[in-house]
């Protein structure tokens, strides 16, 4: 594995979006909310708010809201709408005039995410509200979480942490709270609370907005070239277009030398010549400069990724494991890491621990056909033919040419057909069956495998 960039000034990651009146849910856009418009209020009124028709929204949501005073989705969901139909003003005059006549938490919350939509009433007074919504009603997650981030989102990074993690206490099936604790948490010095807390969000089947936002921010609890020097970054820069542009690991290793010279302890430089010895198959060399990266820096999972690499390509699958294990504690955002994991537990034949790996994987990197294959054949080890049938469509729909997993779709519901005891179960897994396996023929009549299994299903 080679770095997928050469050297580069680095620039940081972007700032998180989380802005506090987003809902944290994937939304459809226009066309799909056009082409299956929902039918219940609430939804309609969130397809009218991705569509930026406010007032819409507005007529359904101030209903909702009067229904179900206590509904944080509504309330949340209203108050976007107010601020997108041009009514921030008016809208917080009137919530300040119910506080007056009775104090509700709901409404100050309310108050707490218009007031953050103004950008002079963003700071101090929004966060009041929320504060205020806390002391009202201690134990809700969603007033914690908002308190928090409206901290972050006014550079209190510490102040936020504690409302972060209470919000994530209380709501531990949000794993995307933990995104702005992150956050918070790499401002204030603690990388490893970060790294854990990111780690959290990746197992939890994260939205590709979440994915990206979780990647930058590793990228700023983890940036290997953060600390080269200015006087090393052309030599650095000439090493790196030796290893990946030319394919000349022999004169890469000379300049990266040249570098470590100066600078003996820069980690990176070690990670470098350990790739450009495997490049030249010197095992050896590659495992000591790779052990010595670790060394000198010991929380970057990149090192250990490498290392389980070079295991792995030798034939050592426990090492190579206790390197990728190793590598995704570190660095949970390492697609191939997890990948690698997946493969190894699946050669061990342990489908829970593989199953877990690929789910990650799949959730970092969606497209990827090789990590939806292993993880469809892993739900169909364990007879999860729904799940299995999901994943493979994924990759058919987006490609209706892909033979192999055509086939594979064939064969699943071949094997589902003859497995299950349900008459009709197996009657309409055999018509599924019979439609794949003719398409496979159709576009490679000699296909052996696709012909064996429809001759097995004729013969049932």
């Amino acid at each position: 594995m080679t770095p997928a960039h050469r050297f580069r000034p680095w620039a940081r990651a972007a700032v998180l979006g989380l802005g506090l009146l987003a809902s944290g849910c994937s939304h459809t856009n226009a066309a799909t909310a056009n082409a299956a418009r929902p039918t219940d209020d609430r939804s309609r009124a969130r397809a009218f708010l991705d569509e930026n028709q406010p007032q819409k929204a507005l007529m359904l949501l101030t209903d909702l809201h009067a229904r179900g005073p206590e509904d944080l989705d509504v309330a949340r969901m209203l108050t976007e709408a107010q601020v997108k139909a041009g009514r921030s003003d008016a809208w917080i005059e009137e919530l300040q005039g119910r506080l007056r006549s009775g104090e509700r938490a709901v409404d100050q919350y309310m108050l707490g995410l218009a007031l953050f939509s103004r950008a002079k009433d963003a700071g101090a007074p929004a966060v009041a509200a929320f504060e205020r919504a806390i002391a009202l009603s201690p134990d809700t997650a969603e007033y914690h979480y908002r308190l928090g981030v409206a901290r972050l989102e006014s550079e209190q990074y510490a102040a936020a942490v504690e409302p972060l993690r209470r919000a994530t206490t209380l709501a531990p099936d949000r794993p995307s709270w933990r995104l702005p604790l992150a956050k918070a948490l790499h401002r204030t010095g603690d990388s490893p609370g970060a790294v854990e807390a990111l780690g959290v969000v990746v197992r939890g089947r994260p939205s590709p907005a979440d994915v990206a936002t979780a990647r930058a921010l590793m990228e700023q609890v983890n940036d290997p070239f953060g600390g080269i020097p200015k006087a090393a970054e052309a030599k650095l820069e000439e090493g790196l277009r030796y290893l990946n542009d030319l394919d000349a690991p022999q004169h890469a290793i000379l300049a990266f030398e040249e570098v470590l010279h100066d600078y003996p302890d820069l980690s990176v430089l070690h990670s470098l010549l350990g790739l450009a010895y495997q490049r030249l198959d010197d095992a050896g060399r590659a495992v000591d400069e790779f052990k010595q990266a670790i060394e000198r820096a010991p929380r970057d999972g990149k090192n250990h990724l490498y290392l389980g690499e070079l295991y792995a390509s030798r034939q050592r699958p426990d090492a190579a494991r206790a390197a990728f294990e190793k590598a995704v504690e570190l660095h949970p955002l390492l697609d191939t890491a997890w990948f690698r994991l997946g493969d190894l537990h699946l050669d061990r034949r342990d489908l829970p621990a593989a199953r877990a790996a690929f789910t990650v994987a799949v959730s970092l990197t969606p497209d990827s056909i090789p990590a939806r294959g292993k993880l469809a054949l892993v739900y169909q080890l364990e007879a999860d033919y729904p799940a299995a049938e999901r994943e493979l469509r994924y990759v058919v729909e987006k490609d209706p040419e892909n033979v192999e997993f055509s086939l594979r779709l064939g064969l699943l519901f071949t094997e589902q057909s003859m497995k299950s005891s349900k008459p009709q179960v197996r009657k309409s897994a055999a018509e599924e069956a019979e439609r794949w396996l003719s398409k496979v023929l159709e576009a490679q009549p000699e296909n052996a495998v696709a012909s064996r299994a429809l001759q097995s299903l004729k013969g049932q």
